[in-house]
C-alpha cells in the first residue's frame, strides 16, 4: 500500500510504503518543515507521517531518501529519533558531502563517508519492506546520489520524472548531468508498462490540482518533456537549455547542509542556537526570477 502526503510550501510529496501482511512500512522523503524568513522549522509535515503510521498501526522499519534535496530539509532525523528505524540513502551520497563540505567550507571533523546513515544502498541491492521485496536502482543526473525503489509494482522515481504534464527534472545543480539523468529516465521507463511511478514533487502546472502518480506507459506516451526531446542529443540540448533560465530553488543553500548529514541541523554553538551558513557567490547563476525545479 502507497500513501502520499503533499506538501504544498516546496510541492514534495512524501511516502509511507507498507506490507499490509506484516505491517512494516518505509517511510520515503520525508520533509521537514521550514520558514526561510523566521529561520523556522516544524515538524508538522512528518508528524503526519507518524500519525498515520500510528493510525493503522503500522511498524516503521525504514526511513529513506531518494537523494539529497535541493528544495527541502529532510526530516529524516526527527523520525529516526521518534522511531529507532535505520536511515538509508544511495551509496553516491559520500561524493555529494565531499562536493558540498568544500561549498560550505566545513569542518574537517565533518565525515564524508556516509556515516550519518545507517544503511547506503549501491545499485541493484535488495532490501525488504516487512515482507514485501524491494530493490535499488542507481538514477544519476538530478544529482550523483540519486536512487529509485522499486517496491512490488511501485516506483519511487524522485526528481527524475515528474508528472507527464511536469516533464523532467533539472540536472544542473553541483554533480546533475543532462545526459547522465536521460539514461535514468530510459531505465526507469523500461520498467513494464502498468508499473506505477510515484515523483518527488508536482508543481501543478496550470493550477491544477497536485498528482503524484503515474506509469511507465503514461510517461512514454505523454511526458512534455521527451515528447518535445525524444532522443538522448536532443534532450541533452533541450535539458541544459532550459536548466540555464531557471534560477536555484530558494532552498538550496539552506537544506544542502543539513541533508548530507541526513537530516540533522548543524551542531549548536556556545550559546546553545543552531545556525545555517550560506556561502555567497558559491553557485553558478544567480537566483532572479520565479522559484522552480522543473
Amino acid at each position: 500500500m502507497v500513501e502520499a502526503f503533499y506538501e504544498l510550501h516546496t510541492g514534495s510529496v512524501q511516502y509511507v510504503v507498507s506490507d499490509p501482511r506484516t505491517r512494516g512500512c518505509a517511510i520515503i522523503d520525508p520533509v521537514l518543515d521550514y520558514d526561510e524568513k523566521a529561520g523556522a522549522t516544524a515538524t508538522f509535515s512528518a508528524d503526519a507521517l507518524l500519525a498515520y503510521v500510528q493510525e493503522e498501526k503500522l511498524r516503521v522499519e525504514w526511513i529513506l531518501d531518494t537523494h539529497p534535496h535541493a528544495d527541502h530539509l529532510s526530516a529524516m532525523a526527527y523520525l529516526k529519533d521518534r522511531t529507532g528505524a535505520p536511515t538509508a540513502i544511495g551509496a553516491k551520497i559520500v561524493e555529494v558531502q565531499k562536493l558540498w563540505k568544500d561549498v560550505y567550507n566545513l569542518p574537517e571533523t565533518f565525515p564524508t563517508d556516509g556515516s550519518q546513515w545507517d544503511r547506503l544502498f549501491c545499485d541493484a541491492d535488495s532490501f525488504r519492506i516487512g515482507e514485501l521485496p524491494a530493490a535499488v536502482l542507481f538514477s544519476p543526473g538530478h544529482t550523483l546520489a540519486s536512487v529509485t525503489y522499486l517496491v512490488g509494482d511501485a516506483a519511487f522515481v524522485h526528481d527524475t520524472l515528474f508528472m507527464p504534464d511536469g516533464g523532467t527534472a533539472r540536472a544542473d545543480f553541483p554533480g546533475g548531468d543532462a545526459r547522465a539523468l536521460w539514461h535514468s529516465i530510459q531505465r526507469i521507463l523500461s520498467l513494464p508498462g502498468q508499473t506505477r511511478l510515484f515523483t518527488g514533487h508536482d508543481y501543478r502546472p496550470g493550477g491544477r490540482e497536485p498528482a503524484w502518480e503515474s506509469t511507465a506507459a503514461d510517461q512514454r506516451a505523454a511526458n512534455v518533456h521527451l515528447l518535445a526531446a525524444p532522443n538522448e542529443a536532443a534532450f541533452v540540448a533541450f535539458r541544459e537549455a532550459r536548466d540555464r533560465e531557471l534560477p536555484m530553488p530558494r532552498l538550496i543553500l539552506h537544506a544542502m547542509q543539513v541533508n548530507i548529514a541526513a537530516g540533522r541541523l548543524p551542531a549548536p554553538e556556545a550559546n546553545g542556537r543552531n545556525y545555517l551558513k550560506i556561502p555567497i557567490d558559491a553557485l553558478d547563476h544567480p537566483t532572479w526570477g520565479n522559484d522552480s525545479d522543473a
